[in-house]
């Protein structure tokens, strides 16, 4: 017998043209024992990662920004303030943020540590991203960063005081999820470790 609380009965594929968005309808198990027919949208875009790149010594952190047109079209600027990121496309976590860091940032990132990995939008995308940190020195610079061009990329690099960028959340200056959730847990760590 299926202990499954889901039962797929249709997949329509509605778009392959950036990535694929399909249409499933199906029937969940409700918690009283219960199905329900349901239909949802579901994007794929694949697996993706990000870290954030500090400096303990300078106290600072590495941020990029660049231009988001989801952001626009819901009443934002478009400029985000993000922590270096990108989709796996068939590499491993680690394998894929040390290229995405040297990409973007222009920095060459020695150890990264893999702090865990979330759902950011699981209502209706299936990505899941692995966050990093990682601790740069001035030396590790071998680029100006800027992301790649015939990708459509066009990034900024900015290396902020930690503080700055604390005050700058607060303030609503940096607003991505990613970036919110890393400078928050470099924070509490920063206070445990008392840096």
């Amino acid at each position: 017998m299926d202990n499954s609380p889901v039962r797929i009965n249709a997949e329509e594929t509605l778009s392959d043209n950036w990535y694929i968005l399909k249409k499933y309808s199906f029937d969940l198990r409700r918690q009283d024992g219960t199905w329900q027919a349901q239909t949802r949208e579901v994007y794929d875009r694949g697996n993706g990662a990000t870290i954030l790149l500090y400096n303990r010594a300078q106290r600072t952190v590495l941020l990029i920004r660049q231009f988001r047109m989801p952001t626009f079209v819901n009443d934002y600027h478009g400029y985000l303030i993000e922590a270096a990121a990108g989709l796996l496309d068939n590499a491993s976590p680690e394998e894929r943020i040390r290229l995405e860091a040297e990409e973007e940032t222009g920095y060459r990132v020695h150890h990264v540590e893999k702090i865990y990995s979330a759902f950011m939008s699981p209502g209706s995308v299936t990505e899941r991203i692995h966050f990093f940190i990682g601790e740069y020195q001035p030396g590790d610079q071998v680029g100006s960063g800027g992301g790649i061009e015939e990708e459509g990329e066009d990034i900024e690099v900015l290396e902020l005081g930690f503080e700055q960028a604390l005050v700058m959340v607060q303030s609503g200056e940096i607003v991505d999820g990613k970036t919110l959730m890393l400078l928050q847990y470099l924070e509490l760590r920063m206070l445990k470790e008392g840096w």
